[in-house]
């Protein structure tokens, strides 16, 4: 059974990826995963406000910034809330690399072009074998045109391009107006594949303190659809690799992956709630049901059901959008109690 894939042009022995995640910031839970069959490693983000804070303390500290944007400093976090400064974040790139023999994938994460782009070549010079560019954009402002806000994160894309020679995927949200132009032309941008999806952070509001704050879930299951659906259409009409992330908690979720035309499946959640073992565990389910259903290969596997291969692709399209609408009916009222 051959479970070997090919990711951003890296060989990897399975499909199974952890993805960005505090593991990596422990280097026996990195050796630990990599011994229960992880086929490569997403580090967690270098964030562009990492890097502009890092250079604002450092001015500070020499006193060259003592009246500059102090007021729009007050609303990111401070340099002690991340875990690494960028510096810091190198050293552990090397470490990680020092550590294991899988490919390790660093992260950077920003919306705007800048100097902080620099640390692309950085990370290449550290020993990443790929990057992974996270583009987490949220369109708050009214100001700011759909048009204007792709053709930002496109830069940020070419700038980054412009500064590596490693393999680089791309990172998206859903959320966008015509999500298949917008992944075709980070394509042409320099990306060699794409990550989907970003999952939405939503903040929660306080009632005690009358304040927002952040909620971080676990992804469940349910999160799995959204990204069958575009990795089904967006397979057949990329060239580069495409990774799942979101959504997968069993060996049945990673085969419906690789049906609609992912390449890997990144574990984060699932390795959270049950350990790093969950990576031999899925490895082994997926070995014995592609032996049931006649598959030799993830090759022969990859991309069966997209929406160039689908039996019936009207079922990725507004025809299964009306199908789904009608076909639901309630059950009859329970005048008694009120409910259906």
């Amino acid at each position: 059974m051959r479970l070997r894939t090919r990711y951003l042009g890296l060989e990897l022995d399975n499909p199974l990826v952890l993805g960005a995640s505090p593991l990596v910031e422990r280097l026996d839970a990195v050796r630990r995963a990599e011994d229960h069959g992880a086929a490569a490693i997403v580090m967690r983000s270098l964030f562009e406000e990492q890097v502009s804070l890092d250079r604002t303390a450092r001015d500070e500290l020499l006193g060259v910034n003592e009246h500059a944007h102090a007021e729009a400093l007050h609303y990111l976090p401070s340099v002690r809330e991340f875990v690494y400064g960028p510096d810091e974040y190198l050293e552990q790139l090397r470490k990680i690399k020092e550590s294991v023999r899988i490919p390790v994938i660093a992260s950077l994460n920003g919306v705007t072009p800048g100097g902080w782009v620099r640390y692309a070549s950085a990370i290449d010079q550290a020993g990443a074998d790929a990057l992974e560019l996270n583009l987490y954009a949220i369109g708050n402002d009214p100001s700011e045109s759909s048009e204007a806000l792709e053709a930002r994160l496109l830069d940020v894309v070419r700038a980054v391009r412009e500064r590596t020679r490693l393999p680089l995927a791309v990172k998206l949200s859903p959320f966008f107006s015509s999500l298949a132009n917008f992944a075709q032309r980070v394509e042409f941008a320099g990306a060699d594949g794409l990550v989907l999806f970003n999952r939405f952070y939503q903040p929660d509001f306080d009632l005690n303190g009358l304040d927002v704050t952040p909620r971080l879930e676990l992804s469940t299951r349910s999160e799995l659809r959204l990204r069958l659906r575009w990795l089904a259409a967006l397979s057949p009409q990329l060239r580069g690799s495409l990774a799942l992330s979101g959504g997968v908690q069993h060996v049945e979720d990673v085969v419906k992956g690789l049906l609609a035309g992912a390449h890997t499946i990144q574990l984060v959640s699932q390795v959270l709630r049950a350990g790093v073992a969950v990576f031999n565990t899925l490895r082994q389910e997926l070995a014995r049901w592609m032996e049931l259903n006649g598959y030799d290969s993830i090759e022969q596997l990859r991309g069966a059901l997209n929406l160039a291969r689908c039996p019936d692709p009207s079922a990725f399209e507004r025809a299964n959008y009306m199908h789904v609408l009608n076909a639901w009916h309630p059950r009859p009222l329970d005048e008694a109690r009120g409910v259906w």
